[in-house]
């Protein structure tokens, strides 16, 4: 089945999920599949943030049901299949009151994709890890010395401490915890109206 990437103005189709192939729509950019989704527990709660691809395979495989739709849909031949911006899980999951698991993708999300030294916001591919206290000088893979880094600062610091190469960071980095997430998503939901009610509470 050959699928497209459509838009359609955000309006929303009693058929919910699917809709007629035969409606009238404005083609759209691929970028809408890794537009981010709110995902809620089954009581509600917001408790993550998944790319629109993810969230998809989640409401088709019955896992989660879409609570808002963000205009986009993948079209193909008999089917339209919407793109959701918020979705809620069927059934209530638990979730420990623990850090996120270290990651380089954590860590740009805990940074939000800033590069900590200069204040410069980029793209996940234009940056990178930088050890605040390099390995070289016993500087370990953790939580509270790794931040998201330009690649400019990272050659400027090089093998240095920060206050030896002129450099400060922008803010102390801590373990990406539940309380972090949830400020995070707040934060992206300010240019998501369809987060709102959600998040703001």
């Amino acid at each position: 089945m050959t699928l497209r990437m459509e838009y359609d103005g955000g309006s929303r189709h009693a058929a919910g999920l699917f809709s007629p192939a035969t409606a009238m729509h404005r083609p759209s950019d691929g970028h809408a599949l890794l537009a981010p989704v709110l995902v809620l527990n089954a009581s509600y709660e917001p408790i993550n943030v998944c790319a629109a691809r993810r969230a998809l395979v989640l409401v088709l495989k019955g896992v989660a049901m879409t609570e808002e739709e963000n205009g986009h849909f993948l079209h193909s031949a008999r089917v339209a299949m919407r793109l959701p911006s918020v979705i809620r899980l069927l059934e209530y999951r638990r979730i420990p009151h623990q850090s996120r698991a270290l990651s380089r993708k954590n860590i740009l999300l805990r940074d939000r994709n800033t590069c900590q030294y200069c204040a410069t916001v980029l793209s996940s591919s234009e940056l990178t890890l930088d050890h605040v206290v390099p390995r070289s000088r016993g500087g370990s893979s953790t939580w509270e010395n790794l931040v998201a880094c330009c690649h400019a600062c990272n050659r400027r610091k090089g093998n240095q401490h920060p206050a030896e190469a002129g450099m400060k960071l922008m803010r102390e980095p801590r373990a990406f915890n539940l309380h972090t997430s949830r400020h995070i998503m707040r934060l992206m939901g300010r240019s998501d109206d369809k987060w709102r009610k959600y998040l703001f509470y």
